[in-house]
């Protein structure tokens, strides 16, 4: 490459990817600047000749707006493996790369350990306990063990897979929901119908990729089909579920409690129902949050970095060629 190119992080809130081992390659490829604000923040002049971006997650939408604010960008180093906060055509049309940031292990840890600490929240009380205990309060609950229960899963996928491993560790029966048309599976996970699997189950926990088909799976109808005295658990994407109807449920039945730690809106409004509701447990979006998977990010951003200085980055990690 001619000259040495600008590289901004966006939204390192955290400074985790500041502080990542991999900093020190980066910083020898390009200029690097890390930013914990907010990219509005920032002077157009500043962002002029900006030519690479390392986007965490989606904590900065790229619309048409943003992209004309960086008028010198090349490249968008986008850690994870979607891309739903980036308007694919206006950045193609810009001739904008997204690279996304597969291969990463760690969430595959992170997602399923905090969905088991939500169910076990949810089934043993622990938020109303603790909210007690802080009162000077010594309250009386009772709790329900995961041991001969049912899991329902809706997606298999790498998180859903070691849910299933632990769940079995637990002494849960595990199911997983068979999609229309899909092919039979040698995960060792038995599939029923999407009405069967609410019907039976006595925690559903979503491990699906927003998609058209996803979007908006668990409605009234299907909330109203749990079984009585069932958890949902959601560390998925806020938008497979209808919040409204989901509020409906947890006030007058079938569920008995929910584990969510994503949201149709987020951060969640701060007069949404869901935030006062005694059954349910709520975290603000940190199935991914963890050491590990932030340095996973800046190391495979790195790799990206300089295949891209290289002129050799592969277009088959990119989100359109």
């Amino acid at each position: 490459m001619p000259d040495r190119a600008r590289l901004l992080v966006l939204d390192d809130v955290e400074g985790l990817i500041e502080a990542s081992a991999s900093t020190r390659r980066m910083r020898e490829l390009a200029d690097v600047r890390f930013l914990r604000g907010r990219l509005a923040d920032v002077s157009d002049d500043e962002l002029a000749d900006v030519r690479v971006v390392l986007a965490i997650r989606e904590r900065t939408a790229f619309d048409s707006a943003t992209l004309d604010r960086l008028p010198a960008l090349e490249l968008i180093l986008q850690t994870g493996g979607h891309a739903y906060h980036v308007d694919a055509d206006a950045a193609r049309g810009r001739g904008v790369r997204v690279a996304l940031g597969r291969g990463g292990t760690a969430a595959s840890a992170a997602v399923p350990e905090l969905t088991f600490g939500l169910i076990i929240g949810c089934m043993r009380h622990l938020p109303a306990a603790q909210r007690a205990m802080a009162g000077g309060e010594w309250p009386g609950l009772v709790g329900r063990t995961l041991r001969g229960r049912r899991l329902g899963l809706l997606g298999v996928g790498r998180h859903g897979k070691q849910v299933a491993r632990v769940a079995e560790a637990f002494g849960m029966e595990v199911v997983a929901w068979r999609r229309p048309g899909s092919a039979a599976s040698d995960d060792g996970v038995s599939r029923v119908d999407l009405d069967t699997l609410l019907r039976t189950c006595d925690v559903v926990s979503v491990h699906l990729r927003l998609s058209d088909e996803s979007r908006g799976l668990l409605g009234a109808r299907e909330l109203a089909l749990l079984k009585p005295g069932s958890i949902l658990v959601n560390t998925a994407r806020g938008a497979i579920v209808d919040e409204v109807a989901l509020v409906d449920a947890l006030r007058n039945g079938p569920l008995a409690g929910a584990g969510l730690d994503v949201f149709t809106a987020e951060p969640l409004p701060v007069d949404s129902p869901l935030r006062s509701m005694p059954n349910v447990v709520l975290t603000p979006h940190v199935g991914w949050t963890v050491e590990e998977v932030f340095e996973e990010f800046a190391a495979i951003a790195t790799r990206q970095l300089e295949a891209y200085v290289s002129g050799t980055l592969d277009p088959t990690e990119l989100l359109h060629p």
